[in-house]
C-alpha cells in the first residue's frame, strides 16, 4: 500500500513539478494577483514618479519657485524655462513641482487624519452594536446629510485657508465612508470564530478590535483610502481654483489654474493651465487605478 502511495506521488510529481516548491507566501499571492492589472502598474509607476519629483523639488527645481521676472513672463517652453512660465515670469516646471508637495500633503493628511476618525468610529460601532451602533451611526448620518462643499466653503472663509487648516477641514468631512465600511467589516467578522475564541479567555475589547478585528478587515479600509486620496486632491484643486485653497505665493496645482483662467492668457499662453491640469488628472486616475488594482489583489475571492 505504501509503495503505490509512494509512486502515485512520483507520477504527481513529474506531471506538476510546481507540487516540489514551497508554498507562496500572502506578499508573492498580493504581488502576482496586482501586477495582472496593467492599468495598475502604470498607475503606480506615474504615481511614484510624481512623488518622488515632489519631494526631491529643491534639488531638481532649477528655480525658487517664488522668483518673479516681469521681463519673462507668459514665455513658451524653452531650453531656459522647460515648460514656460507664468504671468509674473516665474518657471511653471518649479512651480509644478513645489505645487505637488501641496496637494500631495493635503491628500495624504487629509486621508491618514479621516481614516483615524472613520476606522475609530467605525469600529466601536460594528463591535459593541446596540445603542452606541445606533447613536454613532446616526451621528454620521448627520455629518452626511450636510453638503460637504458648502461646509467647506463656509469653513475655509471663516478660518485662513492654510495647507494645516485644509488637511483639517478635509479629515472632519471625509471620514464618514470610511465609518461605514469599517462597521460593516466589523459586524461580519465579530462573530467569527476566532473573535468568540479571543472573548472566551477574557481577551480585553480594545485588543480585540485593534489585533484580532481591524487586521482583517484593512483590505477594504485600503481599497477605499486609495480612491479618498484622489477625491480629496481633486477637490483640494477646485476650491485652490475658486481661491479659497492655498493662497499664493505658495503654489498648489488648483491654484496655478486659477491664475491661469483669465480669458487672455488661456489664448496667449495655453500651456500654463494645461500643465497643472494634467498632473492633476494623472495623479487622481493613478489612484483610482491602483484602488482598482489593489481591490483585485486583495479580494480572496479573485481567482488566482
Amino acid at each position: 500500500m505504501s509503495q503505490t502511495n509512494l509512486e502515485i506521488t512520483q507520477e504527481d510529481l513529474q506531471l506538476n513539478p510546481n507540487l516540489k516548491s514551497k508554498p507562496e507566501t500572502l506578499t508573492k499571492i498580493f504581488i502576482r494577483k496586482f501586477s495582472r492589472n496593467k492599468l495598475a502598474l502604470v498607475g503606480a509607476i506615474i504615481l511614484f514618479l510624481i512623488i518622488a519629483s515632489s519631494v526631491l523639488a529643491p534639488l531638481i527645481a532649477p528655480y525658487k519657485f517664488e522668483d518673479i521676472n516681469l521681463l519673462d513672463k507668459l514665455k513658451p517652453p524653452s531650453e531656459e524655462y522647460l515648460l514656460g512660465t507664468d504671468r509674473y515670469g516665474r518657471d511653471i516646471f518649479t512651480r509644478l513641482l513645489y505645487g505637488g508637495r501641496i496637494s500631495l500633503l493635503v491628500g495624504f493628511g487629509s486621508v491618514a487624519g479621516a481614516l483615524v476618525i472613520g476606522v475609530t468610529v467605525g469600529a466601536l460601532a460594528g463591535y459593541f452594536g446596540g445603542i452606541i451602533d445606533a447613536m454613532l451611526m446616526r451621528f454620521v448620518d448627520i455629518v452626511i446629510s450636510i453638503p460637504s462643499i458648502f461646509l467647506l466653503i463656509t469653513v475655509v472663509s471663516i478660518f485662513k485657508p492654510s495647507t494645516g487648516n485644509l488637511i483639517l477641514i478635509f479629515a472632519v468631512i471625509s471620514w464618514t465612508s470610511t465609518a461605514r465600511l469599517v462597521r460593516g467589516e466589523f459586524l461580519s467578522l465579530r462573530t467569527r470564530e476566532f473573535v468568540l475564541a479571543s472573548k472566551t479567555i477574557g481577551t480585553k475589547s480594545h485588543k480585540i478590535i485593534f489585533s484580532h478585528i481591524l487586521p482583517n478587515a484593512m483590505g477594504p479600509i485600503i481599497v477605499s483610502a486609495t480612491l479618498l486620496v484622489g477625491q480629496v486632491i481633486l477637490t483640494e484643486a477646485a476650491l485652490s481654483y475658486l481661491g479659497l485653497g492655498i493662497q499664493p505665493p505658495t503654489p498648489s496645482w488648483g491654484n496655478m489654474l486659477q491664475d491661469a483662467q483669465n480669458y487672455t492668457v488661456m489664448l496667449t499662453a495655453p500651456w500654463y493651465p494645461f500643465f497643472p491640469g494634467l498632473l492633476i488628472l494623472l495623479t487622481v486616475l493613478s489612484f483610482n487605478f491602483i484602488g482598482d488594482g489593489l481591490r483585485d489583489a486583495l479580494d480572496p475571492k479573485t481567482i488566482d
